[in-house]
């Protein structure tokens, strides 16, 4: 099983935000671009990028070059400090970044989780993993964010691990080739 990483700070909640809603092949499409534009990475950089860069260069959507500016201006004024963040718990570290707009639980759990390397994470929302989660335990049906976090419960405390076993197996039975970022 591939052991994907992101890296930390600014850029690996870069790449999260690309990834929010779309799947990983148009994701990683999308951070291909966005991340060969001068300065895209650094929050001065990218908030020097008018709507032309991000949108139409990128591919980014217009709420997702929103939520990528302001990450980028959270990171300059200090309310996400990428410094302090691994020292806080889990749940204090999932409030602090979803305070920032654009950056909800399930952004905040995936950075987590493959950038931060937290081990008891579980993207409850993440609708591939409520997808494997039904094939693989063979539920009636796709399983609700608090039934999938509910059931998550019980493989605590390393439901990061979960996670992506599930992840690994929904990529398995969907035939979808994993695809890496350069």
């Amino acid at each position: 099983m591939p052991w994907r990483t992101r890296p930390r700070g600014f850029a690996g909640i870069l790449r999260t935000i690309c990834g929010q809603q779309i799947s990983n092949q148009a994701a990683g499409a999308i951070w291909r671009r966005l991340s060969a534009l001068p300065g895209a990475l650094t929050p001065e950089g990218l908030l020097a990028l008018d709507d032309a860069a991000l949108c139409g260069t990128a591919g980014l959507s217009r709420p997702k070059a929103a939520h990528a500016r302001s990450l980028a201006a959270a990171c300059l004024d200090g309310r996400l400090d990428f410094e302090h963040l691994p020292t806080l718990p889990d749940a204090e570290a999932v409030a602090m970044m979803s305070a920032v707009k654009g950056l909800g639980p399930w952004t905040s759990e995936v950075h987590l989780v493959f950038a931060e390397g937290r081990t008891d994470i579980f993207p409850s929302g993440d609708i591939a993993l409520a997808n494997s989660a039904q094939h693989l335990l063979e539920l009636e049906a796709r399983p609700k964010p608090k039934a999938l976090a509910e059931l998550a419960r019980a493989w605590s405390p390393q439901r990061s691990l979960a996670a992506r076993l599930l992840w690994h197996h929904w990529r398995h039975v969907t035939g979808r080739t994993l695809i890496e970022d350069p």
